[in-house]
């Protein structure tokens, strides 16, 4: 499904976000309140995330909600498969 997709994606983005600004997971479950496994489940896209927990992410990463939450390139008509074979080539 497209949802699970959205999820790992935007897993991937807090990871990258995290990692460019040299943070382990503890570091930002400090800087977020959120606990360790949290960051890490939501980084693999394992967790349906809140918008009030988005807008902590982005204040935290000093990164516009609007910018966080860009899935624009993806085609909601999709499946999940779908992509995921895209991304394999």
């Amino acid at each position: 499904m497209i949802n699970g997709f959205i999820l790992k994606e935007f897993g991937k983005r807090i990871k990258e976000l995290r990692l460019s600004k040299n943070l382990s997971q503890e570091k930002l479950s400090h800087e977020t309140g959120f606990h360790r496994t949290y960051i890490g489940m939501v980084e693999r896209g394992e967790r349906n995330i809140s918008l009030t927990n988005i807008t902590v992410f982005a204040k935290v990463f000093q990164i516009e909600l609007n910018k966080l939450m860009d899935f624009s390139s993806i085609d909601p008509s999709h499946s999940y498969k779908e992509y995921e074979i895209k991304s394999l080539k």
